[in-house]
């Protein structure tokens, strides 16, 4: 078994060039690993050549002494990382990227994200963001906790749908307070792999970081890892192996829904880092795999749309529900698994 503790610390570094530093602490249960792959393991978007090329270059550290790519990371270790690439508030840059407004007035903006767009700059996505976007359409946007101009939540990069963004101090307290206080709606749409034995049902568990994959989240039904994660979910349509269904959330953790439905057996159709993106229901048959192929070929993402999306306006009071339609590429895929359950 191999893991971490629950923090990534990234600090600005006064290197000329080296300006991203990751600290992870091994766990007491870490079997001996190279550490280039256990990087690997843990850090989003890096490549392996990146990894060994930082190894190479003196620029990753175990116990405050620089490591070659093959040295065996042991329990307790910490490993230490810098990467170059601007620092963060260097990346703060507008960039003329069209956006799909929902709705907006003086106080918010609601958009439709795209599947394949990341939300905010980070680590292997230095532009091209929602938030690069944000900041050529809009001036003067509220900063959050973490620095990042008008952001009240996020999705993931692969998933689509609807975001709420605040245009003012006020509007960015109002509406962080309701997703703390669980009083904002927030519904999805999966695809996911299976049927149901119920058509409805909640799911609970503790969410946290993964003891062997840094880049995954894993559910701890005892409370003793991770913060407490609810999630209900109702049957939409059956489809003999895969099913959709509408998921509500009454937390917004990191994954949650990836990480929920494989918890109960049924990751989300094509979800890659979660086991999704191979045949997990259905027969051997040649026929079979070449139509789950194309399907995975027509929607090359988690198959998650985020559909509803409500908040109370944080200055008229008024309780306003938006929606969205299911992007083309994840209702061509369900049109077509629609049609084969009928054959």
């Amino acid at each position: 078994m191999s893991g971490l503790n629950d923090d990534l610390v990234e600090d600005q570094l006064d290197a000329e060039t080296l300006h991203e530093h990751y600290v992870f602490s091994a766990a007491k249960g870490q079997e001996p690993l190279r550490v280039d792959l256990f990087l690997m393991n843990f850090i989003e978007n890096a490549t392996r050549s990146k990894i060994q090329a930082a190894a190479k270059n003196g620029n990753i550290w175990v116990n405050d002494a620089p490591v070659k790519q093959n040295y065996k990371v042991k329990p307790d270790d910490v490993v230490r990382v810098l990467f170059e690439h601007p620092p963060y508030e260097n990346l703060l840059v507008a960039e003329d990227i069209p956006l799909e407004i929902v709705y907006e007035d003086e106080d918010v903006v609601v958009v439709n994200k795209p599947a394949g767009m990341v939300v905010h700059p980070g680590h292997g996505n230095y532009s091209g963001t929602l938030l690069n976007a944000l900041l050529y359409h809009f001036k003067d946007l509220p900063l959050n906790s973490d620095d990042r101009p008008g952001l009240v939540h996020r999705i993931d990069k692969d998933t689509s749908g609807l975001l709420v963004i605040a245009k003012t101090a006020n509007a960015l307290v109002h509406l962080t307070r309701q997703f703390a206080e669980k009083t904002s709606k927030r519904e999805y749409v999966a695809l996911v792999w299976g049927s149901f034995e119920e058509e409805r049902g909640t799911i609970e568990g503790h969410i946290g970081r993964s003891f062997k994959n840094r880049l995954q989240m894993d559910v701890f039904e005892d409370g003793a890892h991770g913060k407490p994660a609810v999630t209900h979910y109702e049957v939409m349509e059956s489809f003999r192996y895969v099913s959709l269904v509408k998921c509500v959330l009454e937390t917004g953790r990191t994954h949650q829904i990836r990480a929920h439905m494989k918890h109960i057996g049924h990751p989300l159709f094509n979800d890659e880092r979660y086991g999704g993106n191979a045949i997990l229901k259905g027969t051997t048959f040649t026929k079979y795999k070449q139509f789950v192929d194309n399907c995975f070929k027509l929607l090359p993402r988690q198959a998650l749309h985020a559909n509803t999306l409500g908040f109370e306006h944080p200055t008229f009071g008024k309780f306003l529900t938006f929606e969205t339609e299911i992007p083309n590429d994840m209702s061509a895929c369900i049109e077509k698994w629609r049609a084969y359950s009928t054959l």
